[in-house]
């Protein structure tokens, strides 16, 4: 039975490693490429998704407002009630 090892192969000695200047060019090439992919939302169709999120989170927070204090009367309730 031939066994298996995890040994790794020698590296060619042709294939280095472009040097830290070439690498750096090459991401940022490649990341100003993403960019160019991106569609990009219109300003008034920013502007509507912000209003609708500012809305979304002030009723979200008057619900949580209102649900804290709705809890914090009834803790209030129960506790005057029982000390009685």
């Amino acid at each position: 039975m031939a066994e298996k090892t995890n040994a790794k192969p020698a590296k060619k000695s042709g294939s280095k490693k472009p040097n830290v200047f070439k690498r750096i060019w090459s991401y940022l090439r490649e990341c100003k490429g993403e960019i160019k992919k991106i569609t990009w939302t219109n300003p008034k169709t920013a502007t509507r998704n912000f209003f609708v999120v500012l809305v979304v989170i002030i009723v979200a927070g008057l619900f949580i407002f209102g649900l804290d204090r709705g809890l914090y009367a009834l803790l209030g309730l129960i506790m005057n009630t029982s000390a009685t």
